[in-house]
């Protein structure tokens, strides 16, 4: 039983390989079943004996990232919760540079989008979860929907995490992005542009 799941393990891990090598090579639109048996040296019917077609591969490629990277989140989420301390920003991005090429499949929008889509409702979802709790424990009250902010704050990551795995080699150390980005929400744009004191025009 042992040996049978190593090698269904590895017939998946070879067919997701697959179609991400693929993806990257030609995009999504042109990769069919065939051409993601082949690259894994597999037969249709392994595939067919797996997933019900592409789409279902890519599927569960996206929901088991998604997973990992919650689980891999999940112990710093309690101290975000209480104060801002930028580590699950870090911890995606040491995910992201692990996993490098999903990740590029997936933020580029290939698919139809849906890929990105998930990703992004997913970590929204998470994000407003943990301003909720933090406003809560803090006893304050946002001035600005929380599910405007959690996207608006997960927008910014997924932007600049696309342009950053992108990059070969990587334009910044992760650490260094993360913490611009951490500064940029503590502080706000109008600091990052190097302006001090109240915005030109402000109260008049």
């Amino acid at each position: 039983m042992a040996t049978e799941d190593r090698r269904v393990r590895r017939t998946k891990r070879l067919l997701r390989d697959a179609l991400v090598t693929l993806v990257l090579e030609r995009g999504y639109g042109a990769v069919t079943v065939e051409d993601i048996a082949e690259r894994a040296d597999l037969s249709r019917a392994t595939f067919y004996g797996h997933y019900t077609d592409k789409d279902d591969l890519f599927g569960r490629i996206v929901a088991d990232l998604i997973a990992e990277l919650n689980e891999r989140l999940r112990p710093l989420v309690t101290d975000s919760s209480a104060g801002f301390t930028g580590k699950p920003v870090l911890e995606m991005f040491r995910h992201a540079a692990e996993k490098r090429d999903v990740y590029r499949v997936i933020l580029r929008g290939e698919g139809d989008g849906r890929a990105l889509r998930e990703f992004m409702d997913d970590r929204s979802e998470v994000v407003a979860r943990i301003f909720r709790k933090r406003a809560d424990a803090h006893g304050v009250t946002p001035r600005i929907d929380v599910d405007v902010l959690a996207r608006a704050w997960v927008g910014e990551q997924i932007s600049v995490l696309r342009w950053w795995i992108e990059s070969d080699p990587p334009v910044l150390p992760l650490e260094d992005v993360t913490e611009m980005l951490l500064e940029l929400s503590l502080r706000g744009r109008y600091w990052a542009n190097g302006f001090d004191g109240p915005p030109p025009g402000a109260g008049s």
